[in-house]
Order: structure tokens, then C-alpha cells, then sequence
């Protein structure tokens, strides 16, 4: 048995991939870069420290990254934070894992004011041990520095716990620290791409692993 469960956020337990998409493709478009609405959404899982450079080059990024940065997240706070919904049987899910014994960690690229809405919109406030964001680390997904600091504050071993997210940078970023990691389909990449990243097990979102506990690497 583990003893902790690290959550990814976005994609994972709330309905928000998109809607980020939307917000950096629009400051894409707004400071002259012909990125993609699909282009945006290939990247979201990842902090804006690997985002960015991944549109921009290093001149851009110095001249107006930062800015671009800033008012993307403006405008994802004013027009779309309201939108965000979590996925069902999210709440429930989480109890189910408090009541089996594990601690609860939530480990996401996002900033701290970010991270702490989420979880007040997930409904699962009071089910969450610990919480680690973007501005905890240097570097965010796929780098592992988000879940190796999430087991230092758990005092635990990557051996000792099971993330869920539904990126391959979650895979990735955990793999790296030692996790084994459960994929969720509800952030809209595919099964394939979450076990090459090395996913050992993908369900179709929150409700089908809560469905399916008994089998899954939360309880073994």
C-alpha cells in the first residue's frame, strides 16, 4: 500500500485545460505570436517557465515575456477562472483515499493564489494534507522538482506514493522523482501518449478511478 496520493489540478480534478489554452493563446496572439489554440493546449500541464520558451525564442522572451506572462494571467483570473468546474465524484474520490490511510497531496504548476482557489473549487479543502505550486521550486513540469518537494513535506519516498495526473509532464515529472503514476483521460491526451510518458495505469477520469479503487495502484 502507498501512503500518500500526490493530485495533479488541471485537467485532473478540474475541467480547465482549455480554458487555459484559451487564455495563453490569446497573449500569444496579443504580443504577435501565430501560436494555435491547439498548439497552446499541447502545452498545458507545463508552468510557464517551459511554456513560454517552447512558442518564444530567447530574445522574445526577454523582451516581453514576462509581460505576456503577466497578462495571461490577468486575463485567465478576470474571464475564465469563474468557468472552471471540477470533474464529477471529485470530492468523493478524494474521501476515498483519506479513508484508506493515505495523506493527500496536491502538486500542480500552478502559482500559490492559483492553487489555492482550485482546491476551494474542487470542494476539497479540508481533505488535502499538503500543497505544492510553481512558486515552491525553480522549475515546473516535466522537471520533478514540484513532486520531489510534495514528498519532502509528505517526509516520505517516491516508492511511497502513487500520482494522478492527465499530462505526460505529470508522468514524466514524477517517474523522475520515483512515483508511479495513474493517467486520467479527462485532460484530453491520449492513452498512448500518458504510458509512453510512463503511466502503469490510465483511467477515463476522477469518477472511473473512484469506480474502480479497489483495483487501482491507490489500493496495492
Amino acid at each position: 500500500m502507498p501512503k500518500a496520493a500526490i493530485f495533479d489540478v488541471d485537467g485532473t480534478l478540474l475541467d480547465s485545460v482549455d480554458l487555459h489554452a484559451l487564455a495563453w493563446h490569446e497573449a500569444m496572439v496579443k504580443f504577435g505570436h501565430d501560436v494555435s489554440f491547439e498548439q497552446a493546449r499541447s502545452q498545458i500541464g507545463k508552468g510557464g517557465d517551459k511554456l513560454i520558451p517552447h512558442f518564444l525564442t530567447a530574445d522574445a522572451q526577454r523582451d516581453h515575456g514576462s509581460e505576456m506572462e503577466e497578462w495571461r494571467g490577468k486575463r485567465f483570473k478576470s474571464d475564465y477562472l469563474p468557468l472552471v468546474r471540477p470533474f464529477s465524484a471529485v470530492p468523493d474520490l478524494l474521501r476515498r483515499v483519506h479513508d484508506t490511510g493515505l495523506r493527500i497531496a496536491v502538486a500542480s504548476s500552478a502559482k500559490k493564489d492559483e492553487l489555492e482557489k482550485y482546491i476551494d473549487i474542487a470542494g476539497i479543502a479540508d481533505l488535502v494534507d499538503v500543497t505544492t505550486s510553481s512558486d515552491d521550486v525553480k522549475e515546473s513540469k516535466p522537471a520533478p522538482d514540484i513532486f520531489e518537494v510534495a514528498l519532502g513535506k509528505l517526509g516520505i519516498g517516491g516508492g511511497d506514493a502513487v500520482a494522478i495526473g492527465d499530462t505526460p509532464y505529470d508522468a514524466e515529472a514524477a517517474g523522475k522523482a520515483g512515483i508511479r503514476t495513474i493517467g486520467v483521460l479527462s485532460g484530453g491526451f491520449t492513452e498512448t501518449s500518458l504510458r509512453q510518458a510512463g503511466c502503469l495505469e490510465v483511467r477515463p477520469g476522477p469518477a472511473t478511478l473512484l469506480a474502480c479503487f479497489a483495483g487501482s495502484l491507490l489500493a496495492k
